[in-house]
């Protein structure tokens, strides 16, 4: 199964209940179209790895992970050898008196006793066509992972040295996020169909709301949206983003919520905001005043 247009995109992803901005439908068709890597940048919260997701499940793909962080290296994204394995065949050979030191050299370094990580496991056929391969977060690895990662995008291949080149009879379907808190360097960007993912407005955020949080009402999904957006316009250090709004809407249902009052917002901040200081800005009349705004404003 593949997408047939920019409009199928968006249909297909909406079942899903991601509701897709028409520009981003537009990348993820053209970099299936044309089997470019999608690089998806933005602030956290906003969607970019949930998009990765609902692309596998409306295409029937695999998804495979990759959750990058400091100090990942080339061989724990790609393999692994299984070192306890090959320990008790050592000692099982040295028991029997079996094999000798070359041919069990040769024996301990097959598929057997390979762990594959996500990189290779991306390379591998896969029951439905190639996988979605998700690299999260690339901001947080280094400049020589980036450019082992280019050389593996470039051909779609890895090498491990004791079973040689491995090449992806099909390409997976690549996306790459980043929070942008380093500049990820323009060879790895120029590879890729860039697609920069923000806030959404109001109205695509309450389609959202409706489609994660379908048991919230009208009135309150309103209410929420338009405070979270109001917030996001306030000095904070973290933004809340959509994740947020949908955490704080099912938490509010939760609590059998019907509309915003300031004490509800100050017992529930922990929901749409994640530091401390963050928190303390909203706390007495700080609160009453966003939500004052909203209210005169409509509710938008």
């Amino acid at each position: 199964m593949s997408f047939q247009s920019i409009d199928d995109v968006q249909a297909q992803l909406a079942l899903e209940d991601y509701i897709c901005s028409r520009a981003l439908a537009t990348v993820v068709f053209l970099g299936l179209k044309l089997g470019r890597p999608l690089f998806l940048e933005g602030e956290a919260g906003t969607g970019k790895t949930e998009i990765a997701k609902v692309i596998a499940k409306a295409l029937g793909r695999r998804l495979i992970r990759l959750q990058c962080y400091e100090g990942l290296d080339a061989t724990s994204a790609v393999y692994e050898w299984n070192f306890a394995e090959q320990m008790i065949a050592i000692r099982a050979a040295e028991a029997t008196g079996g094999a000798d030191r070359d041919t069990l050299k040769s024996e301990l370094f097959t598929e057997d006793y390979l762990i594959e990580r996500p990189l290779l496991q991306a390379m591998r056929p896969q029951v439905g066509g190639a996988p979605v391969l998700l690299i999260d977060e690339l901001d947080r690895t280094d400049a020589p992972f980036e450019a082992f990662l280019l050389e593996a995008l470039s051909d779609f291949q890895v090498t491990i040295p004791e079973l040689g080149t491995i090449k992806a009879p099909e390409p997976p379907i690549v996306i790459l996020t980043s929070n942008r808190t380093r500049e990820v360097h323009d060879a790895l960007k120029r590879r890729c169909l860039y697609h920069w993912v923000d806030y959404p407005d109001f109205d695509s955020e309450i389609a959202i709301l409706n489609a994660r949080a379908p048991e919230a009402s009208e009135a309150l999904s309103r209410e929420v949206v338009a405070f979270v957006q109001r917030l996001r316009e306030e000095d904070l250090f973290k933004k809340p983003g959509v994740a947020e709004t949908i955490d704080w809407a099912k938490c509010l249902l939760a609590l059998d919520v019907i509309d915003l009052s300031p004490s509800v917002i100050a017992d529930t901040l922990g929901a749409i905001l994640k530091y401390q200081d963050d928190i303390q800005k909203l706390q007495g009349s700080e609160a009453k005043r966003i939500l004052d705004a909203v209210r005169a404003g409509g509710g938008e």
